[in-house]
């Protein structure tokens, strides 16, 4: 009997490796037995994916017969659906009610996911021409002697590629007007086609399909209980039990901030997968931690941490924390979506919004899990969009979602409900705790002021940009009467230094510190840390933020003195605060200065909900700009083609929503000797071999070290930049930019490339 093969390295055979993938679909039914999908469907086009690797050329080039760039190899995926008898494929009769002529489309979508499995495009030409090509090719099998010995792999022969009626060489459901009965068969085909890829995947990399959450309410559950040891009444607040009693439903629910709502979120996913969404990587990592502190077992099977900065964060797990674990495993595992719960930023699972081909794994993988978007009044309005049109996906593939946020812009719930998206909205959770007095001041703030409100305290001031921090930090800083007590914090700085100012900051405000001191920070410490701090001196930016800096000063405690903890400074005539036209939108500005001007002295939650709903209702949004960028945003991603876009042109919009990573260039110059060792590490090959994972982790080591003296900088300030870009790969480049940089100040100035003058940066950064 002919041996056929489907891979080299390590050697396996056709039957094989379809025996494996056939494995890995019996375990993740066993783990997801209820989920909604096409079991049968699923099982065949697992069976047939890879037939055409029967074709001599592919055989020939798999055993290093010939050349491996293979020019006229026509790929294996689009010859194997001339291995399917469309007529009896299926001996069911299984049916999807809300999609018209089922029994035919289902035929139509198992093609359709075998012949596009590895997100190529379709082959160019009309129907007639690429069926007769694809035909030829089939007939030089037929001769082929295919006699597998698996009962699963019983009958396979060459047939022929099918009629239109039952595959038009295109993804199906898509046309230029998507109808709901298409949008559905398209769902469908994306839960497919993830799911094929998912489990080739983990087939082909000899890993689980999938690590079973039997974990997360028995670990809910003991932390219950270690509160209970130092307080026997505790209990689960209100917030935290109406999760628990609302798992199988979508939710937004506003909370204060500190009521807990991590452990709500937990609470509601439950012993089912999950995704943890946050906004900054900051507060990722953050909660990350927290979670893995106290789990026990291993925790690369339970827990995965997904952002750009993942392998310098399991690198220190590994060094600081003295846990075990494989560290390629552990990348490559959470990547793939394996892990039960997976704590992360939304560019990571929500830009299959964006329809490119090989987005349907995540698809398929939120169809069946949990996903938790935590404050999501910080997203810019392009980020809210994708996060509405993703939630209506997710809801239509049969996934779950919780909003869990300090304030609720009621515009967004306002576009969710257009969206026809299903969702509870609970009563507020609030406390009655009197937390903040606020002075609304004209004018902008001063190193005189601050300097009144400092009295042996712990004294917080948020600006805009970071231009205004630095500015403030640098009037103070030369106060003899204030030395060793003014310290920054802002986006500018290194990750290096960055890292070592946020340990700084959460020490300074730990419980039981007495150290008293002034901080001056912009919104990186909105939501990002859990800091508590005596007063509050802030610039307005818009209600939403000022809400949430409102949160960084007296988190937990109630303010039972006279006067004021909270001062908020909103410009006059002459002067408004920083940042106001080019970080922060206008006219939202001016809504929210309106609406906090009526403030003077203590303002309870509820005060502050009604503030919110006065300022962002769906008839004062729709005259901003900001609403302006929304709707853009939206009409562009619905009008996009499905495979308009491929997945690099995909990332590209997601920096530029967001920022790019620079080494400023004097930090390039002070550690030249030590990142020249890393590019080399970097450059040097990885041969196959016992110490391969080793090799690996030293060279995720070098890229951390590098990554470690980045800056992000805003998109649109990059072009205007004085660059030098160093080739690592075809995946890594260093860039250098001619960025003033101080490990105290952070960056400032940057020579531009087309004119003689510098320009300051810190005035459009946050």
């Amino acid at each position: 009997m002919e041996e056929y093969l489907a891979k080299s390295n390590p050697r396996e055979t056709l039957e094989e490796h379809t025996l494996a993938l056939l494995e890995s679909y019996n375990e993740f039914k066993s783990i997801y037995p209820e989920i909604s999908i096409d079991w049968m469907l699923l099982k065949k086009a697992i069976i047939y994916h890879d037939m055409g690797k029967i074709n001599e050329k592919f055989q020939k080039k798999i055993r290093g017969e010939l050349n491996k760039n293979g020019e006229d190899e026509i790929p294996h995926g689009y010859l194997s659906i001339g291995f399917i008898d469309y007529k009896t494929v299926f001996d069911d009769d299984y049916n999807i009610k809300k999609i018209d002529n089922y029994d035919l489309v289902r035929r139509n979508i198992l093609a359709a996911s075998i012949y596009f499995h590895h997100n190529r495009k379709s082959m160019e030409g009309d129907y007639q021409d690429v069926k007769k090509l694809l035909q030829d090719e089939l007939e030089k099998l037929r001769s082929k002697k295919i006699n597998f010995l698996s009962k699963e792999l019983e009958g396979i022969s060459v047939k022929k590629i099918p009629s239109q009626k039952y595959f038009r060489f295109e993804i199906p459901g898509v046309c230029d007007d998507i109808n709901n009965n298409n949008r559905n068969i398209y769902l469908e085909f994306c839960k497919i086609k993830g799911m094929l890829n998912k489990i080739d995947y983990a087939a082909s990399s000899h890993e689980k399909i999938e690590y079973k959450n039997d974990f997360l309410e028995l670990h809910m559950e003991n932390i219950l209980s270690e509160f209970k040891k130092t307080n026997k009444n505790a209990c689960w607040n209100e917030l935290q039990k109406y999760m628990i009693e609302n798992k199988d439903k979508n939710i937004v629910a506003i909370a204060q901030t500190g009521m807990g709502k991590t452990e709500a979120g937990l609470l509601w996913i439950g012993n089912n997968k999950g995704f943890f969404t946050l906004p900054l990587k900051t507060a990722i990592n953050s909660i990350y931690s927290r979670v893995i502190s106290q789990l026990s077992g291993n925790i690369s099977e339970k827990v995965g941490l997904l952002h750009s900065d993942i392998a310098s964060q399991y690198i220190k797990l590994l060094e600081e924390d003295e846990l075990k674990f494989d560290l390629d495993d552990y990348i490559y595992r959470t990547r793939q979506l394996r892990v039960p719960i997976t704590i992360c930023t939304i560019d990571q699972i929500f830009d299959f919004v964006f329809k490119y081909l090989g987005c349907e794994v995540k698809m398929a993988t939120l169809s069946y899990s949990k996903v938790i978007i935590d404050e999501i009044q910080m997203y810019s309005p392009s980020l809210i969009a994708i996060i509405i049109i993703a939630l209506e996906y997710i809801v239509s593939l049969g996934g779950k979602f919780a909003i869990l946020t300090a304030t609720m812009p009621p515009f967004i719930i306002d576009e969710m409900k257009k969206k026809g998206i299903e969702f509870e909205t609970p009563k507020p959770f609030l406390t009655d705790l009197k937390r903040h007095s606020i002075k609304v001041i004209d004018g902008n703030i001063n190193s005189d002021f601050i300097k009144q409100k400092y009295d042996n305290n712990k004294v917080l001031v948020i600006c805009n940009t970071v231009k205004k921090a630095q500015q403030l930090f640098n009037d103070l800083y030369g106060d003899g009467n204030l030395f060793g007590k003014i310290h920054l914090f802002h986006g500018g700085f290194i990750k290096r230094d960055r890292e070592k100012i946020e340990k700084e900051i959460l020490s300074f405000t730990e419980k039981g510190n007495s150290e008293a001191g002034i901080w001056i920070c912009t919104q990186v410490v909105e939501a990002s840390l859990d800091i508590d701090f005596d007063v509050l001196i802030t610039e307005l930016s818009d209600l939403n933020g000022l809400f949430q800096r409102l949160g960084r000063c007296y988190r937990k405690r109630e303010f039972t003195e006279n006067g004021y903890n909270c001062f908020i400074f909103i410009g006059d005539c002459n002067n408004i605060p920083s940042g106001i036209g080019s970080v922060i939108d206008r006219d939202i500005f001016e809504l929210s200065r309106e609406c906090i001007k009526e403030v003077d002295g203590i303002i309870n939650e509820n005060e502050k909900q009604k503030l919110i709903k006065k300022v962002y209702s769906a008839e004062n949004i729709k005259k901003t700009d900001y609403y302006k960028e929304y709707a853009q945003s939206i009409k562009y991603i619905n009008f996009l083609y499905v495979n308009e876009m491929n997945k690099k042109d995909v990332l590209r919009l997601f920096r530029n929503i967001n920022t790019i990573e620079v080494i400023p260039k004097s930090v390039y110059e002070d550690n030249y000797l030590e990142l020249e060792k890393h590019i080399n590490n970097l450059k040097s090959k990885v041969e196959n071999g016992e110490e391969i994972k080793i090799l690996r982790a030293e060279k995720l080591k070098s890229k951390e070290y590098i990554q470690s003296l980045t800056v992000s900088i805003p998109v649109y300030i990059f072009a205007n930049l004085n660059l030098q870009k160093i080739s690592i790969s075809r995946y890594f480049e260093i860039i250098v930019a001619d960025i003033e940089y101080d490990e105290i100040l952070g960056i400032s100035r940057i020579n531009k490339v087309k004119k003689e003058t510098v320009e300051d940066i810190s005035d459009r950064m946050v």
